[in-house]
């Protein structure tokens, strides 16, 4: 049963979950002879036939040394294991085991001295025979293994050690593990690390993440803030990496709010000129994604840069920088969050003829205890120091020199995952889908959402059981470029090219976590630079749950309530819709001015996972701790840009 809301707004109802649920991963084909194309399996050629998978791009091991000198002891096979949904013992002795297993997964490891804390434990002869190596060895075996990392890590970009031998190693050890691992079809192992350049202190992070195997990435070794620390040099040794070896490889920006208005600056690293053409080509080629939503905040918005968006707020952390050196001034936040970047890349698009931050979106955990966890009610944190138990609460990740600055342990989030829409669980597959920004983010949950965009999709596609097949026949998916219409003709047989109400429309569906929370309601977000360069949004929700409604001007304001038992850290689903999904007409489109369009999709409220320590532990929260969360997704945009633009 469909229920209409609305004029193009739909709030699918438990009667049509089990259909839509199949929609949402495959393709469903007419049964009538003249629809099934040259074979009888009508799904052969099916170019839509693309099934959702969640993973993790971000995971660090007992291998970054920024967690292994402290003594972690889950190494890339253990972080392999947790991931595929095996049973593992955490750094701190506790038991942990993920709920579902993930799809694919990226153990990116920091490239600076990778393999360090190995080396160390091993008590490796290249590394004994190293003078900065013996010591740090020394003082890990002598039982003052904090202080080796502190002076590891006041080193910035130095490489005290500075032996390659012990680089190839480790190299070789996590690529050859990352084969091992890989079973295609099943669960996918995908190549990467993460090049940590941090000038100041101010994030500047990315995941590299290769689309090959071994007999390429070993090819090369892990390029690190050693090397360079502006992000135009590693778009360079990416480029050298495809035209050496034949392969392909991106790297996928994070952390943009603890960048202090670096990560998305229409400024070069270096010497601070303004960005040019050449530099918004490579950074569009090779950065199609941003991560957007992890353990240390998320970074979709500001409510100082939206201030007529409600759900702006979510899971902020903007006291300083990474390091917590420099506090954040409200001049750097434009910079630092994707819906503004998004916004400032049109306007960098219309004046550079390229436009630098065209990105998807995902998340990742950023885990550095080697266990994706990404559930409020199975949140390991983000190290192994802050693993759980009765003390976490009250601690500090980073403690900062002034502690108004520091990044403390009640305000990360358990955030997030990777969605992707992928025809196969391949490395090739769910590589293309990156490169092609077919993603998206979530902050925990295995909710999943279908985005497409055309002129003239209508309400009876939206009930077709081959509405996928639709949506990319006569439309386009999230990530992708809605041209200009050229004479759209609708299903039901009007010419709707000369139409002067004509207007994008969003086909979209979303089921929630199938073992998580109800969905509260879909929104479209659209961003757009107006004749005189401003920057401009909005915010609509277009399927909203429980009979609420939505009013004229594209906003429901009731509230979906809240069945959240805090003593118990229980909840339940008598609230919300397991599934929503609209047909959308933009009331407000015009055809001569750049634009993007997004998918928000909100859950009911949950306990937040210091909800889940309370209950357990027994302890209290401090003051100002947040206890309930809704978690959310982020779809990829849809960009439009008239005829008459580059």
């Amino acid at each position: 049963m469909i229920t209409l809301r609305r004029p193009s707004a739909y709030i699918v109802t438990v009667a049509s979950v089990i259909f839509s649920c199949v929609a949402m991963s495959c393709v469903a084909i007419n049964s009538n002879a003249e629809s099934r194309g040259e074979h009888y399996s009508p799904y052969v050629d099916a170019a839509a036939h693309k099934r959702v998978l969640f993973g993790d791009t971000h995971l660090h091991s007992s291998w970054s040394t920024d967690v292994g000198m402290g003594g972690a002891s889950v190494g890339p096979d253990k972080a392999y294991q947790a991931a595929r949904g095996d049973a593992v013992t955490s750094h701190s002795g506790l038991a942990f085991k993920l709920q579902t297993p993930l799809d694919f997964v990226v153990v990116a490891d920091h490239a600076e001295n990778l393999g360090l804390a190995d080396f160390i434990r091993r008590s490796d002869p290249v590394l004994l025979a190293n003078p900065q190596g013996r010591k740090w060895h020394d003082m890990v075996k002598g039982g003052d293994g904090y202080q080796a990392f502190i002076e590891w890590l006041r080193a910035d970009n130095t490489d005290l050690i500075n032996e390659p031998t012990m680089a190839q190693t480790a190299w070789q050890y996590v690529t050859n593990m990352a084969d091992q691992y890989y079973q295609p079809g099943v669960f996918t192992t995908l190549h990467g690390f993460e090049w940590t350049s941090h000038p100041g202190g101010n994030n500047m992070h990315r995941v590299v993440m290769f689309r090959d195997g071994a007999e390429r990435t070993q090819q090369v070794l892990p390029y690190s803030q050693y090397d360079s620390i502006n992000p135009e040099d590693l778009w360079a040794y990416l480029t050298a990496y495809e035209q050496t070896t034949g392969g392909r490889v991106l790297a996928i920006p994070h952390n943009a709010n603890l960048s202090n208005g670096t990560m998305f600056a229409t400024e070069t690293v270096d010497d601070r000129r303004p960005i040019d053409r050449s530099y918004a080509e490579t950074r569009a080629y090779y950065e199609p994604v941003v991560e957007v939503t992890q353990m240390k905040g998320t970074s979709e918005s500001h409510p100082l840069l939206s201030p007529d968006d409600a759900f702006a707020d979510f899971e902020i952390m903007d006291a300083g920088n990474l390091s917590g050196k420099t506090a954040k001034t409200e001049a750097m936040l434009p910079a630092e969050y994707a819906r503004y970047a998004l916004q400032e890349g049109l306007r960098q698009g219309q004046a550079l003829g390229v436009n630098p931050f065209k990105f998807g979106m995902i998340g990742s955990t950023d885990a550095h205890t080697g266990l994706p966890s990404s559930r409020e009610e199975n949140n390991f944190n983000k190290a192994p120091s802050v693993e759980p138990s009765a003390e976490r609460l009250e601690a500090a990740l980073i403690e900062a020199p002034h502690a108004e600055l520091s990044l403390m342990v009640k305000d990360l989030g358990a955030s997030g995952l990777a969605g992707v829409w992928a025809t196969d669980n391949t490395r090739e597959a769910i590589w293309d889908a990156f490169a092609r920004r077919e993603v998206f983010a979530t902050t925990g949950s295995r909710l999943s959402v279908r985005l497409f965009a055309g002129w003239d999709f209508t309400e009876a596609d939206l009930l077709s059981p081959d509405w996928v097949q639709l949506g990319q026949d006569r439309g386009v998916p999230m990530g992708a470029d809605l041209t200009p219409r050229l004479n759209s003709t609708s299903t039901e047989g009007a010419n709707l090219g000369d139409r002067d109400d004509i207007a994008p429309t969003l086909m979209i569906m979303a089921n929630r976590d199938a073992r998580g929370a109800n969905l509260d309601r879909i929104q479209v977000v659209k961003g757009w630079v107006t004749s005189d360069g401003k920057l401009k949004e909005r915010i609509y929700d277009v399927a909203v749950s429980d009979g609420r409604t939505i009013d004229a001007d594209g906003r429901c304001d009731t509230p979906v309530g809240s069945t959240v038992d805090l003593e118990r850290a229980r909840y339940s689903n008598t609230i919300g819709a397991p599934q929503l999904a609209t047909v959308w007409r933009d009331p407000d489109f015009d055809e001569s001015l750049t634009a993007f369009y997004y998918v928000r999709v909100i859950e009911i409220p949950q306990p937040r996972w210091p909800a889940y320590d309370m209950a357990w532990f027994g302890n209290e929260a401090p003051e100002g701790t947040q206890l309930t969360v809704q978690d959310r997704a982020y779809t990829s945009p849809i960009w439009f840009t008239p005829s008459d633009r580059p």
